[in-house]
């Protein structure tokens, strides 16, 4: 099975309960309503907030909808789907692409975010994503002052056989960052995953020790880090974006992983989250295996959830 038809699959799986949503709301609405009016309109907008696209969103959505309808005088309600395909791709896919050059030098990835939200175990399966592009990867936990963390980095590094930095808990993070930066130069490393501490989003000493860390890596790696990645849990919907708005106002985060959103209907967060923090989503999680973190595709995550296309 290639890798596309694979992640297909994935998705699907993933988002079964956010299709659940989607599919019986817009199936009730055409079937009750012939035409396009105030009554249609209202039941799409209570589908997107049912999903949890948030109401920001949602309304910049239905404003937007109303519009080309009455500009392109669209008569047929399944047609609405086109449009709000083109609409939410508008909020979720305006980012270029970042090029990402994992066949040149060493590429550092810091990794941000709550306990709770998959952080540590988004790293494993991101290990475990660059490895099956056999790329070399070495992971740094320094994410000291939780024991659990490193605990599950080192069970990740011996299934996957890749090398593990750690000092232990309590010892200072950005000195095993900065560690790991040098080891991964001198063994030639593609990828180097460092783990941060993930205490409440509003301590002040977390945000000053992850400053820390970045200032320390910069010192052997001059741009580094090539890529800040906050993780969010899916499943919290739009309460996901206050950790958003937070961690960034501490740091330059340029990619999203959404966790969890296999088992609930509020994967229309996506499109809230990534259109109110303009930061595009680089990869989501859809399951607990070791391979159910995706890169994560706008038009594919869309065409599923609005069309149920074929997506081999």
């Amino acid at each position: 099975m290639n890798f596309f038809k694979r992640t297909a699959d994935k998705l699907k799986k993933g988002l079964k309960a956010t299709k659940s949503v989607w599919n019986e709301g817009f199936n009730k609405a055409f079937n009750l309503n012939t035409t396009i009016d105030d009554d249609l309109i209202d039941e799409i907008e209570e589908i997107l907030l049912l999903s949890d696209v948030g109401v920001d969103t949602t309304n910049i959505l239905i404003k937007n909808l109303k519009k080309t309808v009455s500009e392109q005088q669209v008569k047929n309600p399944p047609e609405i789907k086109n449009i709000l395909k083109n609409e939410m791709l508008k909020l979720i896919d305006y980012h270029e692409k970042q090029d990402i050059n994992l066949n040149k030098n060493l590429h550092v990835v810091l990794v941000v975010g709550v306990n709770g939200t998959g952080k540590t175990t988004s790293i494993g399966k991101l290990a475990n994503f660059f490895k099956n592009q056999n790329k070399k990867v070495i992971i740094s936990a320094s994410d000291t002052f939780r024991a659990g963390a490193i605990d599950q980095l080192s069970i990740w590094a011996n299934k996957l056989d890749i090398s593990l930095v750690s000092n232990g808990m309590g010892s200072d993070p950005a000195s095993v960052a900065y560690t790991a930066v040098e080891k991964s130069i001198k063994e030639k490393a593609d990828v180097l995953l460092i783990d941060t501490a993930g205490r409440l989003h509003n301590n002040q000493n977390l945000m000053m020790e992850l400053s820390k860390i970045q200032r320390v890596i910069k010192k052997v790696v001059a741009d580094a880090p090539h890529e800040v990645l906050l993780v969010l849990d899916g499943s919290t919907g739009q309460n996901a974006f206050i950790q958003a708005e937070q961690f960034s106002k501490v740091t330059d985060i340029n990619g999203l992983i959404v966790t969890k959103l296999d088992g609930t209907s509020k994967g229309g967060a996506i499109i809230g989250i990534s259109s109110k923090m303009k930061i595009p989503i680089r990869y989501i999680g859809v399951g607990e295996a070791a391979d159910d973190l995706i890169p994560f595709v706008p038009e594919q995550y869309l065409d599923l959830l609005l069309f149920d296309k074929n997506l081999n």
